[in-house]
């Protein structure tokens, strides 16, 4: 397999059509190599336009989904940012590679493993991984420029819009499947939020993610 050539392929088929134009999100889609960061019974699929399995259940979002992501943020080198998921590690060192730094809590200390070496083996060093259930807010480093869940949640916390500093921006999938909305949420000033719908999708949800509440009669 030439892997160059699939990358670009990865780009220019996916990525591209699915209006990631950012020049600096695209340079950085072929400097991090993507391969390095599955799981190695995976590693054919690596541009692949699916989720792929890290084990315990969990999966990493498809290169298409973590591309968007990045470019919908506009994450810029001073930016403070909370990952939600840590996964394989691939989108917190995108995060890193253009953001300050990083704080990233997974709830699973076997992929909080798997991504602490990956982080190693390509040198990137400004992050804090941590082991956590952040499904309700992160209140720990904040205030945040920016936050990204990995996983959706039917019904965002509060929490996550009171630790976003002015500017700040979050990326999320709210709803339940079949049917979901990514969003972007900005702190436009104190306790004043502005909401992008992005795209309908469908993701796996954060463990332990925030119910809608049933009214009982």
């Amino acid at each position: 397999m030439n892997l160059e050539q699939t990358r670009f392929n990865m780009v220019e088929q996916q990525i591209r059509p699915w209006d990631v134009l950012d020049p600096e999100v695209i340079k950085l889609l072929f400097e991090l190599r993507r391969e390095e960061f599955v799981p190695a019974a995976y590693r054919s699929l690596a541009f692949v336009d699916m989720e792929i399995p890290l084990g315990h259940g969990e999966v990493m979002l498809s290169p298409k989904m973590e591309a968007r992501i990045l470019q919908e943020l506009q994450v810029k080198k001073t930016d403070r940012i909370l990952e939600v998921g840590s996964g394989s590690g691939y989108l917190t060192s995108l995060l890193a590679k253009k953001g300050g730094y990083v704080y990233s809590v997974e709830i699973l200390p076997e992929l909080k493993m798997i991504a602490e070496q990956n982080l190693q083996a390509h040198g990137i060093a400004n992050v804090t991984l941590e082991v956590g259930d952040a499904s309700h807010g992160w209140l720990e480093q904040g205030p945040y420029d920016v936050i990204v869940l990995t996983g959706s949640t039917p019904v965002l916390p509060e929490e996550y819009k009171e630790n976003l500093k002015i500017g700040g921006r979050l990326f999320v999938v709210e709803g339940e499947a079949p049917v979901m909305n990514a969003v972007l949420i900005t702190c436009v000033e104190k306790d004043i939020y502005s909401k992008v719908g992005l795209f309908e999708t469908c993701i796996p949800a954060l463990r332990n993610a925030q119910k809608i509440k049933q009214f009982v009669f």
